[in-house]
């Protein structure tokens, strides 16, 4: 709609999406999003960030034309592709982050205005689905690795990722909040990000009929990807509690627990595992393999080494 027929005192929302090099996901995603910013009463703008340094999205986006719009981040790291989102968008309006591989469900954008108007909440997260290549590798199937967290609606929760994601800008605006770009090649500046405004004390809440659903390309979908995302995953834990504590004793502390975690997850995971393999257990020794390695990425984390998901040639 345009913003002659928003009602009054409105806010405009503007759904972003951030890309690098996935044309056919961009051309099946833009138009899903379009038909549901069409639907809504109030101002939806489509912005895609291209964090391509050659701007390889661009044409296709300028062709579809308004309500979408195209920028060039070419910084590359996705932690400059966030800020810059933050920069085009402003400071009054809702920011609504999707991810280029994934689809929204009927109704997603629908919910996740619904229950921010209803709670006024500072944050609206979703829940994400995968849907997996066939055949799956029957280690990966049996480990379940891509089942996900689902929480009643309006469940208040601390930490969130931007690939189903609701902010208020005015609350990020108010709080001075951006994305740490030290984390822009490895990934968890959205952890960062979010804990750092759920510390703010207004409501971040779960909306669990905004779903998403993720395509997982078949590379994503075997063992080496999961273990290095969990490695990861712990990694960039660990090192956001660390840049969360305040003062030189306080991150000492903050270490020292995290490698003490880290390495009881590496013990109990590699037992889990070693247990799995004896009893043929193939979900077992999945887990625990899995359990092992993002107890070494939280280790890894907590004395400053980084292990990085988002590296360019």
């Amino acid at each position: 709609m345009t913003s002659n027929d928003a009602p009054a005192g409105a806010r405009a929302v503007t759904v972003v999406v951030l890309t690098y090099r996935r044309p056919d996901d961009l051309a099946e995603l833009l138009p899903m999003l379009l038909e549901q910013a069409a639907g809504e009463d109030v101002v939806v703008d489509v912005l895609v960030v291209d964090n391509d340094p050659e701007g390889s999205a661009r044409a296709f986006v300028e062709a579809v034309g308004a309500p979408s719009r195209y920028v060039h981040e070419p910084r590359p790291g996705i932690s400059a592709a966030r800020n810059r989102a933050l920069d085009e968008v402003g400071h009054d309006g809702l920011l609504v982050f999707i991810d280029d591989d994934e689809r929204p469900t009927p109704g997603w954008l629908h919910q996740m205005l619904g229950l921010h108007r209803r709670t006024a909440a500072v944050a609206v997260v979703g829940p994400v689905v995968s849907a997996l290549p066939s055949p799956l590798d029957p280690w990966v199937e049996a480990g379940r690795f891509f089942d996900r967290r689902r929480l009643p609606t309006g469940t208040a929760i601390d930490v969130a990722a931007t690939n189903n994601l609701l902010v208020d800008l005015r609350a990020v605006a108010a709080a001075g909040l951006r994305f740490d770009e030290a984390f822009g090649l490895s990934g968890g500046s959205d952890t960062l990000f979010t804990r750092r405004l759920a510390a703010t004390g207004a409501p971040m809440l779960w909306c669990d009929e905004a779903v998403v659903t993720d395509v997982v390309p078949r590379d994503r979908a075997t063992r080496s990807w999961v273990l290095h995302r969990a490695r990861r995953s712990g990694n960039s834990g660990s090192r956001v509690s660390v840049l969360l504590a305040d003062g030189r004793v306080r991150r000492a502390g903050v270490r020292a627990r995290c490698v003490a975690e880290g390495g009881v997850r590496v013990a109990a995971g590699s037992a889990r595992a070693v247990a799995g393999r004896v009893l043929r257990d193939t979900g077992h020794e999945a887990r625990g393999r899995r359990t092992a390695e993002r107890g070494l990425g939280m280790i890894g984390g907590a004395v400053g080494r980084v292990v990085y998901d988002y590296g360019r040639a």
